[in-house]
C-alpha cells in the first residue's frame, strides 16, 4: 500500500513538472529567437510572430496562452494530461490543434520518475542517499527540456545547461562527503569528467567546431556530474553511441538521412545517462560474469 502511493505521487509529480518543462521550451525559444533576432541573426518571421508573446509578461503575471489565439489558459486547461486528452489535442478557444509535445513531454517525465524509483542502484538509507535521488529527479526535469529542445531546434540552451551543472556538482560534492576513500572518489568523477566532457571539447578543438558543438561540451559536463563514475561515464558515452547507430544508419540507407544532415547528440547522451544510472551496475556485472 505505502508503495502504491509512493508511485502514486511520482507519477503526479512527474506529469506536473513535465508540464512545466513543456511550458519552459517554449518560453526560451521565444527568448532566443528575440535575442537573435537583436543580435541581426536570420529568424523565422512567422515562429517569432507566435512566440514572441510569451516574451511581454513578467515572472508575476505569466500565464500559459495558446500560441495561435492568445487566449489565456484557465487551471482546467492546464491539468496536466487530462486536459489535452479531455480536449482532443485542442484549444478550447479557436480549436487549432496544440500539439503531441506537450503530452509526451508530460508522460515522459512521469515515467522518468517511477522509474528512476523503481530502479535506483543506491541504497535510500541516509539523507544524502535520499538528496542523491532528489537531485537526480531534479535534473531530470532540466535535463527533458534539453531533450526536446536540442532536437527541435538543435540547440542547448546555456541555462539550462548550466541549472545540470549546478546540480551535478552538488551531487558530486554528496558523493565526495559519503565515500570511504575520498581521494578515489575524486579521480573516479575526474575521470567521469574526461569521459564525457574532455573528449568532446578534444573534439571541438580539432574539427574546430565542424564536428560537434560547445552545447554537447557544457551538457556532457553536467552528466559526467551527475555520473560521477568513469564506468558509468563510459556506459553512457557507449550507448548513446550505440542508441545513434541504431538510429542513424536505418535512416541513412533509406535516404532519410544524408552524411551532411545534422544529428542532434544532446538526446543520445542524455539516453545513455539514463541507462548508464539505473541499468550501468547490472551491466557491469553481467559483462563481469560473462568473462572467462
Amino acid at each position: 500500500m505505502e508503495q502504491s502511493i509512493i508511485y502514486l505521487a511520482l507519477i503526479l509529480t512527474g506529469l506536473c513538472f513535465g508540464s512545466f518543462a513543456g511550458a519552459s521550451v517554449w518560453r526560451l525559444r521565444a527568448r532566443q529567437l528575440v535575442e537573435d533576432q537583436a543580435d541581426g541573426e536570420p529568424v523565422d518571421a512567422a515562429e517569432l510572430k507566435s512566440l514572441k508573446k510569451l516574451t511581454k509578461t513578467s515572472i508575476s503575471n505569466d500565464r500559459s496562452q495558446c500560441l495561435h489565439c492568445s487566449y489565456t489558459l484557465k487551471w482546467y486547461d492546464l491539468i496536466p494530461l487530462f486536459s489535452w486528452l479531455s480536449l482532443g489535442g485542442k484549444c478550447r478557444k479557436c480549436r487549432k490543434p496544440i500539439g503531441y509535445m506537450e503530452p509526451l513531454i508530460e508522460l515522459g517525465v512521469a515515467a522518468f520518475f517511477v522509474l528512476s524509483y523503481a530502479y535506483w542502484p543506491y541504497p535510500l538509507t541516509s539523507g544524502i542517499d535520499i538528496a542523491r535521488l532528489v537531485l537526480w529527479l531534479i535534473a531530470g526535469i532540466a535535463l527533458a527540456i534539453l531533450f526536446v529542445y536540442d532536437i527541435r531546434w538543435f540547440l542547448l540552451p546555456n541555462n539550462i545547461n548550466f541549472t545540470v551543472i549546478g546540480v551535478g556538482v552538488i551531487n558530486a560534492a554528496l558523493v565526495i562527503i559519503s565515500a570511504s576513500d575520498k581521494p578515489n572518489a575524486i579521480i573516479d568523477i575526474a575521470g567521469s569528467i574526461f569521459i564525457l566532457s574532455g573528449l568532446y571539447w578534444i573534439l571541438y578543438i580539432v574539427s574546430k567546431g565542424k564536428w560537434i558543438g560547445f552545447g554537447d561540451i557544457k551538457l556532457g559536463l553536467g552528466l559526467a556530474l551527475l555520473a560521477s563514475s568513469w564506468k558509468l561515464a563510459f556506459i553512457t558515452l557507449f550507448a548513446a553511441n550505440l542508441i545513434g547507430c541504431i538510429v542513424v544508419i536505418p535512416a541513412m540507407i533509406t535516404g532519410k538521412l544524408k552524411r551532411t544532415s545534422h544529428v542532434p547528440f544532446g538526446p543520445l547522451l542524455i539516453i545513455g545517462l539514463f541507462v548508464a544510472v539505473l541499468a550501468g551496475s547490472y551491466l557491469l556485472n553481467a559483462y563481469v560474469n560473462y568473462l572467462p
